[in-house]
């Protein structure tokens, strides 16, 4: 479950800041530096616009090292995308099983939006979501790794309903969690685009739709907190 809102329009234009996460993925220094290069020009100019030659520049490379590292364009960005998904996997998945309440949770994924949308990377997914829909090797990349990203937000709500029915309460037969975390999901990747439209005539439903789940969170956090009711014993 991710959410916020963006920066200002001015903060978008402006090219994204070398990804820290980079760094730290263990790469050597040459893959490491075009690997940031290409991530850069993926948030700034996007998939249509990139050109090996301009990365190889940018990193300070001859272009026939990417060739070296890299059998292809596509298989580079897609490598971009892993070392930037391994790292937001891991962040959603350690917030998850952090001992704190549903809506600080969802807070905190709140803020993690904020910080994937002024570094790029939703700009760098959604370019690559593009570019799918017309390259098929690329869409067979990139599909598991969006679904990767499903897979944790079903599994954080069936642990929010396990944790409702534990306090002998359940939503109706309808709202399985699979349906549930349908709905976030794609919610989340609407505002994305939307977001990247600049759609600022939608920022206000957005943010009340976030504070709408928040403030359901909430309640169930109290509900939580609140004793076991007991069974009534039949006479």
């Amino acid at each position: 479950m991710r959410s916020g809102k963006p920066p200002a329009n001015g903060a978008r234009a402006a090219r994204p800041a070398s990804p820290p996460w980079l760094a730290d993925a263990g790469f050597g220094e040459t893959k490491t530096r075009i690997l940031d290069a290409a991530f850069r020009r993926l948030a700034s100019e996007g998939y249509a616009a990139l050109n090996v030659r301009d990365i190889a520049r940018d990193a300070g490379v001859n272009h026939a090292l990417i060739n070296y590292h890299f059998s292809s364009k596509d298989q580079l960005v897609i490598e971009v995308l892993d070392a930037a998904n391994r790292r937001l996997l891991a962040r959603q998945t350690a917030m998850y099983e952090r001992p704190v309440g549903f809506a600080e949770k969802w807070a905190e994924a709140r803020r993690f939006y904020e910080d994937d949308l002024a570094s790029g990377f939703v700009r760098v997914q959604a370019e690559l979501w593009a570019a799918s829909f017309s390259n098929r090797a690329l869409r067979e990349k990139f599909l598991p790794r969006v679904l990767a990203w499903k897979k944790i937000i079903l599994g954080a709500v069936r642990e929010a309903l396990e944790a409702l029915e534990g306090r002998r309460q359940k939503l109706p037969a309808p709202f399985t969690a699979e349906v549930i975390a349908c709905f976030i999901a794609e919610f989340w990747l609407g505002m994305e685009f939307a977001d990247l439209l600049e759609a600022k005539e939608e920022d206000a439903q957005h943010r009340a739709a976030l504070d709408a789940v928040q403030w359901l969170l909430e309640g169930l956090d109290a509900r939580l907190a609140a004793p076991v009711p007991r069974r009534r014993k039949r006479k």
